[in-house]
């Protein structure tokens, strides 16, 4: 069935890619399932982009959502994995490969007064000595896994913890 809000291959993208997320929180495969006959928006992808050594996280800091992962809106036409690139871009100035395995699927609201939506996490591992190109006003910064840092989403950094040694398993980071 094609939604007023996106396209049939925008969500068939969607529920593939979060049918083979590494992991899921909130049940979010089980919403996606409920919420399947209804419009979804915004959709949203991420990317959590990690430096060799699998201990820091880049993030960028939203105006009120303080430190975040790059990402947000899935646009008409775009798969998440697609929009994900595209905002890690536009929110950094790198554009690298993503990992193959979406990291994980979430259901959450952006903002208090917004519905609850899919989130969608992709994974990258990238040279922390690259140049960062942030948008004018939200900074891009390396942060430590190890250390808690500010965000409307105090989950995420133990999520990315998990993937981090979910990665390290399988045989990512540099001397590991």
């Amino acid at each position: 069935m094609i939604r007023d809000v996106f396209e049939q291959r925008t969500l068939e993208a969607a529920a593939a890619d979060a049918g083979s997320a590494v992991f899921e929180f909130d049940g979010a495969r089980a919403w996606l399932s409920r919420a399947s006959a209804m419009a979804m928006e915004p959709l949203a992808a991420e990317v959590w982009v990690f430096d060799e050594d699998l201990a820091q996280v880049l993030l960028v800091k939203h105006r009120w959502r303080a430190w975040v992962p790059p990402g947000g809106k899935v646009e008409a036409g775009e798969s998440p994995r697609e929009a994900a690139g595209r905002e890690l871009f536009e929110e950094t100035g790198i554009r690298t490969e993503l990992l193959p395995e979406p990291a994980a699927v979430a259901v959450r609201s952006f903002s208090p007064d917004w519905p609850v939506t899919l989130g969608l996490s992709y994974a990258a591992v990238v040279d922390a000595s690259n140049p960062l190109a942030p948008e004018d006003g939200q900074p891009a910064a390396w942060m430590r896994l190890d250390r808690e840092w500010e965000s409307y989403f105090p989950d995420d950094r133990p999520r990315m913890r998990q993937h981090v040694e979910w990665l390290v398993r399988r045989g990512h980071g540099r001397s590991r």
